[in-house]
């Protein structure tokens, strides 16, 4: 399964966990894979390390990292370093497919970032990499202003691709105000799950504990009325 977002910065990394944490309560064995991992210079936890705090996966794994905060292909060049090639993390990615119930890709910005190259010298993106596994996509989305257009030029993108894909908003607001709920009807038909603000600052036991409950079944969680969800909040 493939994590991608709508933008940066959008919660993918935290949404990884909360599927990895749901997946693991559900009796799953569960992988993350991040195959390029940016801006390592900055000294921030890379997102496999975010992933392993807060959910304890079974197996984490960064396949290639760069010391600037850009997109995968740019970092490599401008680190003069080896790009990420295609072939390599599919074989990543499979490798551990034989291992657990459930690998999660997550990308680095959105869908069509540009990751690394192919041997052909084209550049490969997120989207690529989906169509070449045969993967499903989960999309992280904002809850605010902007966002409907955003997803929708993302959902577009993968279903032009034979992409199965669904959402989950990365940060739903303590205090949403109309053009959340708004954006949040127009979204339900694909909806999988919404992360409440501030979940990766959560103590891992209880972002553990909790994770399943901001997920529908289709990423092993348990939340299933979105109106009774909406009341609740």
């Amino acid at each position: 399964m493939l994590v991608t977002g709508t933008d940066t910065e959008v919660g993918k990394t935290v949404v990884t966990a909360a599927v990895a944490a749901a997946a693991q309560a559900a009796g799953l064995r569960v992988a993350v894979v991040k195959p390029g991992q940016t801006g390592t210079a900055t000294g921030e936890p890379s997102d496999v390390d975010s992933v392993t705090r807060l959910a304890a996966p079974l197996t984490g794994r960064t396949l290639a990292s760069f010391p600037d905060p850009l997109a995968p292909l740019t970092a490599a060049r401008v680190a003069e370093l080896e790009p990420l090639e295609l072939d390599r993390v599919i074989d990543a990615v499979r490798e551990e497919v034989d291992k657990h119930d459930l690998v999660l890709v997550e990308g680095a910005g959105g869908l069509l970032v540009p990751m690394g190259l192919r041997p052909s010298g084209e550049a490969w993106t997120v989207a690529d990499l989906a169509v070449a596994l045969g993967a499903p996509a989960v999309v992280v989305a904002r809850a605010g202003l902007g966002t409907l257009n955003h997803t929708a030029l993302t959902l577009e993108a993968l279903e032009r691709r034979a992409v199965p894909a669904g959402v989950v908003i990365g940060a739903w607001p303590v205090e949403p105000e109309l053009v959340h709920w708004t954006n949040l009807g127009e979204l339900v038909p694909k909806l999988l799950g919404a992360l409440p603000t501030g979940a990766g600052a959560m103590d891992p036991g209880v972002f553990r504990r909790s994770a399943p409950g901001w997920l529908t079944p289709a990423l092993h969680g348990v939340l299933d009325d979105w109106r009774a969800w909406a009341e609740e909040i």
